[in-house]
């Protein structure tokens, strides 16, 4: 499954992505730690950084440097 929804992001980022104006706050951007977050962790748990991660990409959060902690507690 994470196979499946990596292939997901790569084709938005290829597609989609270029077409709009950088907005992602972070680095690295929202879509690489998804991607990063699906290749190191089960589906859940992936799931659940990835949408944190999104829902923090906003107007009123600074964002900056926020990498994916690697440690599988």
């Amino acid at each position: 499954m994470n196979r499946i929804i990596i292939g997901i992001i790569k084709m938005y980022q290829k597609i989609i992505s270029p077409l709009k104006r950088k907005t992602c706050r972070f680095y690295p951007t929202c879509s690489s730690y998804c991607i990063d977050a699906y290749s190191t962790f089960s589906f859940l748990k992936a799931t659940y950084l990835s949408i944190y991660r999104i829902f923090r990409c906003n107007p009123f959060n600074n964002g900056g440097y926020d990498p994916l902690k690697k440690n599988k507690k």
